[in-house]
């Protein structure tokens, strides 16, 4: 998972995309990187780090351009060099920069189809390049001096039949404009969004609609999956369907874990889903728990907290901040190995001792992923002096590998893989646990008139809606994911393998 955004305006764009980019840093932290054109000319900065410290002034001075595109990486085991930051940049034909978030399920193909057929080279092990490759080797087939948007349009349509998984892709054809696209499943968020001016209107598109809102860009809509935007650099819009075959089937842990609150994605409020995620699992609690001993609802910061407030006026006990969170460090979820996660944990969050002495504590996360976590934390809670310790889920166990564009860790490192609820409560050493039903998570982010009618769900049920994922292919990430392998921090032999740790 990873942050992407484009703007084509009538003055300078850095500003606003690096605005953007740090309201999509929670999408990513490990690099950022942005590139804007200027007439015929493209300017590029990408580094490590935060937005704010990969872009000082003399960068941004130096980033000139009416039109851009912008990238947040999100931080994944081996992937520490720079070279591996986007966006990535091809010289043929016209130039063409593209930042990607997602994963190409059949990457490993594709790097070898472009090296031996399309006769171009790949410098990296990210799936993104090879994306940006097919994109611009389709774009060069048609032989144009200068491209229209019905050709770009045309080589989408031949990205969609030769690239298989979740992508969203944002690229900028020099002197041109820019190009966004979605898989044809709508697995990865894309939105797109206008404000006026009184040179005439400007766009942008982007992984959420939160980045609009903060840049006072007013929603249009999401793309359609399989759908591509195109917009010139003199600002006219064009669109066009470009999947034989689409079927929206957005990733269910935006709407858990990923998203901002404040985002809209596919018609949907992340921020009411939470709400109801929360509704839902106190009336679970409810009926398992009839008779509890609750005292007080303790949300594990931060996108628990929306959840945990309705659990505890569902459940008639009180709602306190119970951990104070250190907000320099990152999401502790996706950091590379197991000692760091665990060191990590108790830098992050803090604990108020007066909120956990002598009491029932109900402890609430978004989910549970490694456990690394929630053991600590439940370790902290009964340090402060906890009576009892419960914990409650947001989401149902993850017990299955992503891969679409999230970097969740080997299957044997998933905490609930194999285990039953109480195994895991015993695991991180709750009194007990409650996890959220699947079909409740489900109803919690469909409610009302949804456009979406079925979510791809595959770390909770094992069902990968691309249909393309085989044991093989689980074996092959598994060995590439888990800590052992990557306790090096450096890459593998396999270039598919690579491509999923580096995804965007």
């Amino acid at each position: 998972m990873c942050g992407i955004v484009g703007i084509v305006a009538k003055n300078h764009v850095n500003q606003a995309l690096f605005d953007a980019l740090t309201v999509l840093q929670h999408r990513g932290q490990d690099a950022a990187g942005m590139v804007t054109c200027e007439g015929s000319r493209f300017h590029l900065r990408k580094d490590n780090g935060l937005a704010s410290e990969v872009f000082r002034t003399r960068h941004m001075r130096d980033l000139r351009g009416n039109m851009g595109i912008a990238h947040v990486r999100y931080p994944t085991a081996g992937s520490a060099s720079s070279a591996e930051a986007q966006p990535f940049y091809v010289n043929s034909p016209y130039g063409i920069a593209l930042a990607h978030n997602g994963s190409l399920t059949n990457s490993a193909e594709l790097a070898e189809d472009v090296f031996r057929t399309d006769l171009r080279h790949i410098n990296t092990n990210s799936d993104s390049e090879v994306l940006l490759n097919v994109f611009a080797h389709e774009l060069q087939r048609l032989g144009k001096l200068t491209p229209c948007a019905e050709d770009i349009f045309t080589a989408v349509e031949q990205v969609h039949r030769r690239c298989r998984g979740g992508y969203a892709a944002v690229g900028m054809i020099t002197g041109y404009g820019i190009v966004a696209f979605r898989d044809p499943m709508g697995i990865r968020p894309v939105v797109y969004g206008k404000r006026d001016t009184p040179q005439g209107p400007e766009y942008m598109v982007a992984s959420e609609s939160v980045a609009l809102d903060s840049c006072g860009f007013k929603r249009v809509r999401d793309l359609q999956p399989g759908e591509a935007i195109y917009i010139s650099q003199e600002g006219v819009v064009h669109t066009r369907q470009c999947s034989e075959h689409s079927d929206l089937s957005p990733c269910l842990f935006e709407f858990v874990y990923l998203a901002r609150p404040d985002s809209i994605i596919d018609g949907i409020s992340v921020y009411k889903a939470r709400l109801r995620q929360g509704e839902l699992l106190a009336e679970k609690i409810l009926r398992v728990h009839p008779e509890h001993d609750i005292d007080v609802v303790i949300p594990i910061p931060d996108t628990s907290r929306t959840a945990a407030m309705e659990m505890a006026g569902r459940l008639g006990v009180k709602f306190r901040e119970g951990f104070i969170k250190n907000r320099y460090i990152g999401r502790t979820f996706i950091m590379p190995g197991q000692e760091l996660r665990e060191k990590t944990v108790r830098q992050k969050l803090n604990p108020i001792e007066l909120e956990f002495k002598g009491k029932n504590v109900l402890l609430v996360d978004d989910s549970i992923v490694r456990g690394t976590t929630s053991r600590k934390i439940v370790e902290m809670a009964r340090d402060m002096g906890a009576n009892k310790v419960y914990f409650a889920s947001a989401a149902p166990a993850v017990r299955f590998p992503n891969v679409y564009g999230i970097d969740m860790p080997s299957v044997s490192e998933l905490i609930a893989h194999g285990r039953t609820d109480d195994e895991v409560g015993e695991l991180i050493g709750a009194d007990w646990i409650v996890y959220q039903d699947l079909q409740d998570l489900i109803e919690s982010t469909q409610w009302g008139s949804s456009p979406v009618k079925h979510f791809d769900c595959s770390v909770f049920n094992g069902e990968y809606v691309t249909g393309d994922i085989d044991q093989a292919y689980l074996d092959n990430l598994d060995a590439t994911r888990n800590d052992a392998a990557q306790s090096g921090g450096g890459s593998t032999d396999s270039t598919e393998a690579n491509s999923l740790h580096h995804k965007m």
